[in-house]
């Protein structure tokens, strides 16, 4: 039985999102992809549009290292979709040195979760029954965030610490998400390590392509399509999910008061109250 839900995936043209894209089509699903380059996208969409078995994808080029790009793409789900059944907020990026955004925000930051933050907050009232889905990574048991300053200053920017931070952010997210947004189910998902083209350019990259124990985004994808296809029964709000399962999580980092500071950080940083 096929379940015509509504399903906003970003960073879908390649990887990870974009093998998601693809069984979710195949499930019955009317799935938007959101990308950063023209040409990326284009063969996405028409990748999940033969995997739909003809079924037009929705689309929208956004790049969530600029804010106002992402309030573009909220208003116009807002204006095309009358509910939003799953948002799946999985664009991502590794920058191998510190840059700031025209938003004034560290970059890894702002597009791995400050404008996933955003856009969730946008369409927050559209997604009332449904489900937030954030793409993160198992935390590394040296992870560190300071849930009060989550943008790291150049003095002391290192490219993979302040990666696994983002990764965090994005658990906490979901966290209190759960608090404030009881209707809406949140979640956040492991993907393992994939071959993706994260980083791409970097030496960072080589690792995420080559590397002989990665597995395929069609694999990876097989643990995040039940989670945006499947029943809710069973799930339990705010966890971080691999395989199916709730991974625990240290309480230290992973508490709600953690998370109450991350998010109003959060709106801080992109100056929008949720």
């Amino acid at each position: 039985m096929q379940d015509q839900k509504v399903v906003v995936i970003t960073g879908a043209s390649s990887g990870i999102g974009l093998a998601a894209a693809e069984q979710a089509a195949a499930r019955g699903s009317q799935v938007v992809l959101t990308g950063r380059t023209e040409r990326r996208l284009t063969a996405a969409v028409d990748r999940v549009r033969a995997a739909g078995h003809g079924r037009e994808p929705g689309r929208f080029l956004a790049d969530f290292e600029r804010l106002a790009e992402v309030r573009k793409l909220a208003e116009h789900l807002l204006d095309t979709y009358p509910r939003i059944d799953v948002l799946v907020n999985n664009a991502g990026m590794h920058v191998p040195s510190h840059r700031l955004t025209e938003d004034g925000n560290e970059a890894t930051v702002q597009a791995n979760h400050l404008g996933h933050f955003l856009l969730s907050t946008l369409l927050r009232d559209r997604l009332r029954g449904g489900r937030i889905i954030n793409t993160s990574v198992r935390p590394a048991p040296n992870a560190r965030i300071d849930p009060d300053h989550l943008n790291t200053p150049a003095e002391r920017y290192h490219s993979v610490p302040v990666y696994q931070m983002t990764k965090a952010a994005n658990v906490l997210f979901a966290m209190e998400a759960a608090r404030r947004w009881p209707d809406i189910l949140s979640l956040s998902f492991h993907p393992g390590l994939v071959r993706t083209n994260i980083g791409e350019g970097t030496a960072f990259a080589y690792v995420f392509r080559y590397a002989p124990f990665l597995i395929s985004p069609q694999r990876s994808a097989a643990g995040l399509t039940p989670l945006i296809t499947g029943p809710a029964a069973g799930l339990r709000n705010g966890g971080l999910y691999a395989g199916g399962r709730p991974l625990r999580l240290r309480q230290t980092i992973f508490n709600p008061d953690v998370a109450a500071r991350v998010w109003s950080a959060s709106e801080d940083a992109v100056r929008q109250p949720g």
